[in-house]
């Protein structure tokens, strides 16, 4: 496995205290099982309107805050936890996608946490989250049409060599790094804030890992805790 090796700007840390985040890098195997990420939707669809977790609401709030700290309005552009969790509370369930897709929706959801899922052989560099300058590119659909537009000066992003990859911190992903089952090197970021707690980072993560590797047996991971912490 050729391991991205994600950082972190020391100027994120300083926005967002005591913010820690879960790379988890894979290499997937043959997919098996295609159902596995929809049961697991289906699940945590009901977790949700049973109003689980009980932490969900502060969480979700923190984020709203921190994105409020450099710009963003959360109303208009919220992360993407809580995007996904207004839709289950107003729908009762979501779409089904693609297996895995549904699979790290699914954690975003039973952990009201955002979840990125991304191909990592689209990757040119390794991922870095950081404070735009503003003049970076992004490619996005508008209208159903390719489109490359850039951040606003200031907004956090995550981003390659190439590029940005990540609008407004998790709100919306790009399209060239964009994941599906049919990739076969992947790597998803799990971001939490201190209102989650630390034990529950650890098992979305458990989640999502055991998730892939029961529709793709004999699929590898490595996990790595960011922060400012010393490891």
């Amino acid at each position: 496995m050729s391991l991205l090796i994600p950082s972190i700007s020391p100027e994120i840390y300083r926005l967002a205290p005591g913010f820690r985040a879960l790379s988890i890098q894979v290499t997937s195997a043959p997919l098996v099982d295609a159902t596995v990420g929809e049961a697991a939707l289906r699940d945590a669809c009901a977790a949700v309107l049973a109003g689980e977790p009980q932490w969900a609401q502060a969480h979700l709030d923190a984020w709203g805050a921190v994105f409020k700290s450099f710009g963003a309005k959360p109303k208009r552009t919220p992360c993407s936890a809580e995007a996904l969790r207004k839709r289950v509370l107003r729908d009762g369930t979501l779409a089904a996608l693609d297996p895995v897709v549904d699979l790290y929706n699914a954690v975003s959801l039973r952990y009201a946490i955002p979840v990125g899922g991304e191909n990592s052989q689209a990757y040119q560099g390794s991922p870095r989250l950081v404070i735009a300058e503003g003049n970076e590119a992004f490619d996005t659909l508008k209208d159903g049409v390719d489109t490359v537009e850039s951040p606003d000066a200031g907004e956090v992003v995550w981003r390659d060599d190439a590029g940005v990859t990540c609008r407004r911190w998790n709100w919306r992903q790009g399209v060239r790094t964009r994941l599906s089952a049919s990739d076969t090197s992947m790597w998803f970021i799990l971001e939490s804030l201190p209102e989650m707690p630390l034990d529950a980072l650890w098992a979305a993560g458990t989640m999502l890992t055991d998730g892939l590797q029961s529709m793709m047996p004999g699929t590898t991971f490595e996990s790595r805790l960011l922060s400012a912490e010393p490891a």
